[in-house]
């Protein structure tokens, strides 16, 4: 009796004794749920203090409804490079070709529209296949016949380039048609009454608000229901305000200026749709497995290549849409189109919260690590940093948020 005795008393010292902590348990509670989910949000956060830290460095110029349309605009074909990257790091690869496809497609593009007087529709789906095409091709090397997508997409890079040249016969070539210069550079039309707000961005933003809400909820329902572990209540709660807040002010900045452009609703389509499929598409749960365990995923009947065959079209798709959005924004295909942009999209991705060894990353992550990436360039350029420090401060931040993800995983395996 007396040791069944001593061992309950020393049940709730043993609980306690392991680090002393302090505050209620709701506190204790949330501040568990904020380490746990540190890495998923931690860039979110991130992103929020260099946005404050901007709008009160720059006297508010940062958050004006113009400079806002024009960060979306000026980071738009990133963002859409960002999003394959993403997918493609995640599957354990990596793609050095994507800035030279761009190029290549700009410039094809401006061929077939200027010299030949091919309608802009058709000349865009011609190029989009011919991204997929070289995307395709790639994939093929590194999952048929087992050449590291490194030197694959190294050698892509060079080829790439080089046909650029050979086409575009080292001139520059343009201009592009009025209907695709709307679609790089427009904004959606005023409908409805005359107001101070552009009319058509609010319901679209308030529909964007419903749309969130609901796939919030859906997925902590989903976890739940499969024993998952789930955010904290409280900060569930201050996730889904914080989001919608983000939301909303979003919207209002750009419905106070011309409304919405048009490519952010191309790269609002693109994050929902890939969103979806890494969520909860067979293939999306197949990348990541792959990507985090490529043996593990073999022996569970993972069709490795045709999954890695597939992920280098969809880049080379993605790279050939963002070739499109640069060329006719800037009204003209150029052969130095696209240089290091591959380095910014690994950048984005990275700083996002994808892993160097793969199977962790979200297409969220990489729109939130392109928008640290642009927000730091379109900051700086207002207060007046010089080019070669603003290298220098993006290089730390990218140091840093790798840093950040070997600190975090030395950290959960201890």
């Amino acid at each position: 009796m007396s040791t069944d005795a001593s061992t309950k008393t020393t049940v709730p010292a043993a609980r306690g004794s392991g680090s002393p902590s302090t505050g209620t348990p709701v506190a204790r509670v949330l501040l568990d749920g904020v380490r746990r989910n540190m890495r998923q949000y931690g860039m979110l956060f991130a992103l929020g203090l260099i946005v404050l830290l901007f709008q009160i460095w720059t006297g508010g110029d940062l958050l004006l409804p113009r400079n806002v349309s024009n960060l979306v605009l000026q980071n738009s074909y990133i963002l859409i490079l960002a999003i394959g990257m993403m997918i493609v790091i995640i599957s354990g690869h990596i793609d050095l070709s994507v800035g030279s496809l761009m190029a290549l497609v700009g410039g094809l593009g401006a061929v077939l529209m200027v010299e030949h007087q091919v309608s802009w529709p058709v000349a865009v789906l011609l190029t989009l296949l011919l991204g997929a095409v070289a995307g395709a091709l790639q994939g093929f090397f590194i999952a048929y016949v087992g050449i590291p997508s490194f030197i694959v997409t190294l050698a892509g890079m060079l080829l790439f380039r080089g046909l650029t040249e050979i086409f575009l016969k080292g001139q520059t070539l343009g201009p592009f048609p009025d209907g695709l210069q709307k679609v790089a550079n427009g904004f959606l039309p005023e409908v409805g009454p005359k107001t101070n707000y552009h009319n058509l961005t609010l319901l679209l933003g308030l529909g964007l608000v419903a749309y969130v809400v609901v796939q919030e909820f859906r997925d902590r329902r989903r976890q739940r229901e499969f024993t998952l572990e789930t955010l904290p209540t409280g900060l569930f709660a201050l996730k889904v305000t914080a989001l919608v807040a983000a939301v909303l002010v979003t919207t209002l900045l750009l419905a106070s200026y011309k409304g919405a452009p048009v490519v952010l609703l191309i790269l609002a389509a693109l994050l929902v749709a890939f969103g979806y499929v890494m969520r909860n598409a067979v293939i999306g749960r197949h990348v990541y497995a792959i990507g985090g365990n490529l043996p593990a995923a073999k022996l569970s009947g993972v069709k490795d290549k045709k999954v890695t065959f597939a992920v280098f079209l969809n880049m080379g798709m993605l790279a050939a849409l963002a070739g499109l959005v640069f060329a006719a924004r800037f009204n003209a295909a150029s052969p130095k189109a696209g240089v290091n942009f591959e380095l910014e999209a690994i950048a984005a991705a990275f700083i996002g919260g994808a892993s160097m060894s793969g199977g962790v990353g979200t297409v969220l992550g990489a729109i939130i690590g392109g928008l640290v990436l642009g927000v730091l360039n379109n900051g700086m350029n207002l207060v007046g940093v010089g080019t070669d420090w603003q290298q220098v401060i993006k290089g730390l931040v990218l140091l840093a948020a790798v840093g950040f993800d070997v600190w975090n995983k030395r950290r959960a395996g201890a």
